[in-house]
């Protein structure tokens, strides 16, 4: 199989494409840890907002627990030739705290309202600190497009 590279896209297209795939996207991989440093991988559902992530899981689960108690996660999208990381921190909200607007852009874009299932869910919201994005190996040296919570671009 032939791979052909993409052209070098500049750090404002790159910034678009995320913005782009935050809306369009339904799914997103969350990584969390443990207090001893075991690694938890799962896909989530996911609402963005304009400023936050907006995941939900059941509390009790390894992921729920992780994101509560470490307060950190990345987030990734995609396959190995269009990468997007974001690193985040992450506040949790019980069924009833969540804010009404999270909760109901989260029911309108995946179709499922946590707040009604009969089981226990806490929706997190995850503030971006850190993004990066390259398509390939000739985009890794301008990958970085948020740092401290500030775009670069």
């Amino acid at each position: 199989m032939e791979i052909t590279e993409r052209p070098q896209r500049s750090r404002e297209q790159r910034r678009s494409d995320v913005l782009g795939r935050l809306e369009r996207e339904t799914d997103i991989w969350v990584a969390s840890a443990d207090t001893e440093g075991l690694p938890c991988l799962v896909a989530l559902w996911f609402v963005w907002d304009g400023e936050a992530v907006w995941l939900a899981t059941r509390p009790a689960n390894p992921t729920g627990r992780n994101l509560r108690e470490n307060g950190r996660t990345r987030l990734a999208f995609g396959d190995t030739r269009d990468v997007v990381l974001i690193d985040g921190v992450v506040e949790t909200y019980d069924a009833r705290g969540v804010p009404p607007a999270a909760a109901e852009a989260f029911r309108e874009k995946t179709g499922w309202d946590p707040r009604a299932d009969r089981a226990a869910y806490a929706f997190f919201r995850v503030r971006p600190r850190a993004v990066q994005a390259w398509c390939e190996q000739h985009e890794l040296p301008k990958r970085h497009l948020m740092r401290d919570g500030i775009w670069l671009v």
